[in-house]
């Protein structure tokens, strides 16, 4: 077991709330930081009620009550309108908040593109903006925030495998920049998650979110009407936006208009550029706080070749349970948020139909009755009796059954390829006095940053 570390072992975790707060209090903080908005009482609760004038909510943490909404019974608890509320925006009707028979007809279209061989054809892809990545960060020298590097590494990944086109550093950072003014401007929730509306009356989101949701989709909406001209003229490649973009539902015959596949791919970015450069730097901290654990990633990684192939990636077992371990630890969409369709019967209780059914990747990640040691930083964990369980009955970071996120394969193969890459080149350090602090508006990042210091390894 791993106890190498800072604070006995145990990685940064936001403060709880009290238990006992005003809605108006609880509004305030949920505004600033959904985590720390929280009472401590949920990483033991199986099932936890919150009432507000207008709507009850209920955290579920029992993994069987997560199995039915999830797995068993999905159509009966769709997508939360109240949450797309606060993300449409930014992702219009993409996949990530749709329901229904639109959702399947998306998702006909999408996960084929996914499927089977075309992970391994994305694999040079991202090899190559993992090798670009190591280049940028040799140049650092002295203490810097990795952040921003890894979300220019995880956007290059997307733009590369998406549309076969390298990201220039100008504009990841500022689509970077974006994204963190829209999470700052635009939280989760606004008014109308919290009042219901009808759809006529105006939603008033902040100008900030407004122009940061308007910039993103610019670009995404020239690089796709592009790409519609290169499959018109029989010039495009062969790669993800392609492929979905010419996938016929088989049901309706219908594909994706630019507008409808600019929605895709702005959740796309969401979901695979903010959420996996977020788990890469919360994953780069931890293996700098645990010196023993980067050592033994690195000695993984030692056994590639210069130029590994997508086979290569069975000898990272243990660099995978590290990513694994970051993922529990500091899952990138903290909470997802499903509304019962019906009435149902929770643990003896009532939940009326509008209900909201908030299940916690984070809370659950993290349960006292689940999870040995739940806030210690341990990949060896996944070797264990509990361990092997609680992956089954308590690890959500990519959501589970038919809504699982269609990129869950994707970050696993990006996540452990760039920290071999990264380990094989660099010892990594952490900085003192510069202890990061988990916060969460769209995804779990660190309030000021996460500092390191890098060294050769020669």
């Amino acid at each position: 077991m791993t106890e190498a570390g800072p604070d006995a072992g145990m990685p940064p975790r936001p403060a709880s709330r009290p238990e006992k707060t005003s809605l108006r209090t609880y509004l305030k903080l949920f505004r600033r930081d959904i985590l720390s908005a929280q009472p401590d009482k949920l990483y033991g609760a199986w099932m936890a009620e919150y009432r507000t004038p207008f709507f009850r909510s209920y955290l579920v943490n029992q993994p069987a009550l997560v199995k039915t909404v999830l797995n068993e019974r999905p159509m009966d608890f769709p997508k939360s309108a109240r949450i797309a509320e606060g993300l449409r925006p930014l992702l219009g009707e993409s996949v990530f908040l749709t329901n229904g028979e639109t959702w399947l007809r998306q998702r006909r279209i999408i996960d084929p593109a996914f499927e089977g061989g075309r992970l391994k054809d994305t694999f040079p892809a991202m090899l190559a903006a993992g090798r670009e990545m190591v280049a940028r960060l040799g140049a650092e020298e002295g203490d810097f925030d990795v952040e921003p590097h890894a979300s220019h590494g995880a956007a290059d990944v997307i733009f590369r495998t998406l549309f076969s086109i390298p990201i220039t550093h100008h504009t990841a950072r500022a689509v970077f920049d974006e994204f963190q003014s829209y999470q700052r401007a635009q939280p989760i929730l606004n008014l109308a998650a919290f009042v219901p509306l009808p759809k006529w009356v105006p939603r008033f989101h902040r100008r900030a979110a407004r122009r940061g949701a308007r910039a993103i989709r610019r670009l995404i909406t020239g690089l796709t009407a592009e790409r519609m001209a290169a499959i018109r003229a029989g010039t495009a490649p062969d790669d993800l936006a392609t492929k979905i973009m010419t996938t016929t539902d088989p049901v309706t015959g219908a594909r994706f208009s630019t507008e409808e596949m600019v929605d895709q791919v702005a959740i796309f970015f969401l979901a695979g550029h903010e959420t996996s450069a977020t788990a890469l730097g919360w994953a780069l901290w931890l293996l700098a706080a645990y010196p023993e654990v980067q050592e033994r990633v690195a000695a993984e990684a030692a056994t590639l070749p210069e130029v590994p192939e997508f086979s290569d990636l069975s000898k990272l077992r243990f660099t995978k349970d590290v990513f694994r371990e970051t993922l529990r630890l500091y899952p990138p969409v903290p909470m997802m948020v499903r509304e019962a369709a019906c009435p149902v019967r929770f643990r003896a209780r009532d939940v009326p139909k509008g209900a909201q059914i908030v299940l916690s990747p984070w809370h659950l990640g993290r349960h006292r009755h689940l999870w040995e040691r739940p806030d210690a930083f341990d990949p060896d964990r996944f070797a264990t009796a509990n361990g092997r369980q609680c992956l089954r009955d308590a690890f959500i970071p990519f959501s589970a059954g038919p809504r699982v996120c269609t990129g869950a394969g994707f970050a696993m193969v990006e996540g452990p390829l760039f920290l071999a890459l990264i380990l094989r080149a660099f010892r990594i350090e952490t900085v003192e006095g510069r202890r990061p602090v988990p916060v969460a508006h769209l995804t779990v990042r660190s309030r000021d940053g996460i500092w390191l210091r890098l060294a050769p390894r020669g």
